[in-house]
């Protein structure tokens, strides 16, 4: 007998156990021959298992469409058609059993003319075996072992259009949310796959807000010197090895909560050095906060959270990337992360090759000529040193560079100095130059989704006084803002107002319009009266004005600082001399710049008070301490001695006193013996003649306090001809510094 139907499954032959995020799989039953099928059924049986008894059958079956598809009231694990009626094919979920399940096979019977289908074998079965953990476990995790600082460049191109993912693509108001992310240490997540998305997560997902993941890297800076890379379309920062991870993310609006991203890329390489080039193409994720399954989908919370997962071709027949061939989805989009600098010394174990070298002087400024021959590779130069003169009388600065490599043994590489004349700050003959200011960046999105919110924005310096003055001008502006005017139930809630699209003409007067989407309809039904498209005029430059021919904009210059956040600035040209006046395009742009972090020296308390002497008669010892209330970081000053040990002598000790000592040492000794102390003396013998002591022992820890010991050995010699021995020990810390 023939098969009238084709059991897919959306997976290989080896499926997820519950406790992986990949649990949840498609099933799709196809008509093949003829093609339609009135009814069917659906199980999954533990293999080897016929259904007798509820322990055989294996997973959970979840319907996608309760109008096609319903459980079987004699059989709740069995799904079976809701109304015969013909249909050429059935999805439903099915959720993997738990782990040690073993085996599983998925059968499905068709009725076709009165006919029914039912084998054991072929295209109406499925087997399924459970993904073996060890397969699945991931590359073990090694410790970077690279050395100095790596600055990279992450470039986003959006590949989502209508071109390539046609379906339902929506036309209106589509875009992507700012790129946010950070560089980290293995310690903290981002996001990743199979784990739940936090508030700051959601919030992009779902709405494209980055402000809760701000402050969520924020709160981590102390701990994992997190670096906000948050723009779009492309960013810099910096990595070394405590921080050698980068994870971003940006939302794809309209959409539920979908978004793309890198997870914990890992940019320090076995041999120790740094990734040079990293090219990703990126698929859409599902955050697991809201259940819809197409891009303008009403919100519909999931309840409970869901865990993060990849979006695949067979999720929901509605979905955008629905595919019944289960084939990949196009990629919608690629990032590019490019090492563009590396600082300090590096211990990569394969040397660097000469395109490696190059590679991380190409984005470094081009010095003026200077006779270096070509064979000669150097660092870029060095800012200038403070001038020797502090006064109004001619001095000099300095600068200077490092050679990376010479190509050419025979040809000496020198000029690794440079000398110029200068004068002390405010001796410049020049009239100083006034401070100039970027133009303000973007708004920030409103902080509240209904009623009144605030919003910021920012600008920066683009160029300080020469004489060294402070710029007085605000670098933050900050205004009230309104989503939603009205919070009642009768009110929809909407997006904020999108970008004004391009004037309508190039020339002269024209119109533009914006644009906000409806996130959620009022709650008690009430129509949205919220306005959706605003349009005004604008003003374009006179129809007959100058064209200004520019040059492309030049490599972006070296950072004003060696360490923190500095400003960089780049320039363009005319082409055509015109007029400065008639040419509004500005001609240079700055922006920040961010470099490894200044190094900071360790910082101690105040010495405390000596101890008293740990002897009431001979000699003994006083102690101090102090306590260390920053630890070095970045490279700044180690921690000098936290604990100081003296002499001290009280008065000569008389055979009473012994005796009393000895009486109060072994009073403390029986105290010790429920809490032992640092520092303690064994009980000694008046009648053992005193040995010189043994060296100490090693400090039984390299930091964070250990102990050391030594010991006296003392002879007694009684009636009986076998000496008794007795012991004196000492302890005392050792290594106190903090690891």
């Amino acid at each position: 007998m023939t098969s009238g139907g084709k059991l897919i499954s959306g997976t290989s032959d080896l499926y997820f156990v519950r406790s992986l995020f990949l649990s949840l799989y498609p099933v799709s039953l196809y008509a093949s021959s003829p093609s339609y099928f009135r009814g069917f059924t659906l199980i999954a049986l533990k293999e080897g298992r016929e259904g007798v008894t509820p322990d055989d059958y294996a997973g959970t079956f979840k319907l996608i469409d309760e109008s096609d598809t319903q459980f079987m009231t004699n059989c709740p694990p069995a799904v079976t058609e809701s109304i015969p009626r013909r249909r050429t094919r059935i999805q439903v979920f099915w959720t993997a059993p738990p782990s040690g399940s073993g085996c599983v096979t998925l059968k499905a019977s068709v009725v076709q003319r009165r006919i029914i289908f039912f084998q054991d074998e072929g295209s109406l079965t499925k087997r399924l075996c459970e993904k073996d953990p060890v397969a699945m476990t991931e590359k073990p995790i090694q410790e970077c072992c690279a050395c100095g600082t790596a600055k990279y460049r992450v470039t986003f191109y959006g590949n989502w259009s209508e071109k390539e993912h046609p379906k339902d693509y929506p036309r209106r108001a589509n875009h992507w949310s700012a790129l946010i992310g950070a560089s980290h240490s293995r310690s903290y997540v981002l996001w990743e796959y199979g784990g739940f998305a936090s508030e700051g997560v959601k919030q992009v997902a779902e709405y494209g807000s980055p402000v809760k993941m701000e402050e969520e890297i924020r709160q981590k800076v102390g701990l994992l010197s997190s670096q906000d890379v948050r723009t779009a379309p492309s960013a810099e920062f910096s990595v070394d090895r405590a921080r050698h991870l980068m994870s971003f993310l940006t939302m794809l609006g309209p959409s539920p909560d979908w978004n793309v991203g890198l997870s914990g890329e890992d940019l320090c390489t076995r041999d120790c050095g740094w990734v040079q080039r990293l090219v990703k193409d990126l698929v859409p994720w599902d955050a697991g906060t809201d259940s819809g399954v197409t891009y303008e989908s009403p919100n519909k919370p999931s309840n409970p959270q869901e865990r993060i997962r990849p979006l695949t071709s067979l999720d929901h027949p509605q979905s955008p990337f629905y595919d019944p061939s289960g084939g990949p989805i196009t990629p919608l989009a690629r990032v590019v992360v490019e090492r563009i600098a590396r600082k300090g010394e590096q211990c990569n174990t394969v040397p660097d090759s000469i395109d490696d070298i190059v590679a991380d002087i190409a984005q470094e400024e081009k010095e003026e000529a200077d006779n270096t021959p070509e064979t000669c590779i150097y660092s870029s130069w060095s800012p200038w040193s403070a001038c020797s003169s502090s006064t109004c009388d001619k001095g000099r600065r300095m600068r200077q560079r490092m050679l990376k490599a010479q190509l050419d043994p025979n040809m000496p590489c020198l000029h690794t100095q440079d000398f110029e004349p200068c004068m002390g700050p405010g001796c410049s003959e020049e009239e100083a130059s006034p401070c100039m200011m970027s133009e303000w960046i973007s708004w920030s999105p409103c902080s509240a989704s209904c009623g009144m919110g605030m919003r910021s924005r920012e600008r920066y310096v683009k160029q300080f006084p020469e004489d060294g003055s402070s710029c007085t001008l605000p670098t933050e502006e900050t205004e009230k803002c309104v989503v939603n005017e009205d919070c009642s139930p009768s009110s929809c809630v909407v997006t904020e107002w999108a970008e004004w699209e391009p004037c309508s003409v190039s020339c002269g007067v024209g119109m533009r319009g914006r644009e906000r989407m409806m996130k959620m309809e009022a709650s008690d039904g009430s129509p949205c009266r919220v306005q959706l498209v605003e349009a005004e005029k604008c003003m374009m430059p006179e129809c007959n004005a100058v064209v200004c021919m520019l040059s492309p904009w030049s490599d972006w210059g070296e950072c004003s600082v060696t360490c923190s956040v500095g400003m960089r600035s780049r320039q363009r040209m005319l082409k055509i001399p015109v007029e400065p006046n008639l040419c509004p395009d500005e001609l240079e742009q700055v922006e920040k710049c961010m470099l490894p972090e200044c190094p900071t020296d360790c910082m101690l308390s105040e010495w405390s008070a000596w101890s008293e002497c740990n002897k009431s008669c001979g000699k003994g010892h006083m102690i101090r301490s102090r306590m260390v209330k920053l630890e070095p970081q970045f490279g700044g000053m180690p921690c000098p001695e936290t604990v100081q040990r003296k002499k001290c002598k009280i008065r000569k000790c008389t055979k009473g006193s012994r005796t009393s000592d000895k009486r109060k040492r072994q009073e403390a000794s029986d105290r010790r013996r429920a809490k032992p102390s640092k520092e303690s003396v064994a009980e000694e013998s008046s009648a053992c003649p005193i040995r010189p002591w043994s060296s100490w022992t090693e400090c039984t820890k390299p930091c964070s306090g250990g102990i050391q010991e030594r010991v006296m050995n003392l002879k007694k010699k009684g009636k009986s001809s076998q000496p008794n021995h007795c012991k004196k020990k000492e302890i005392r810390a050792c290594n106190v510094h903090p690891c």
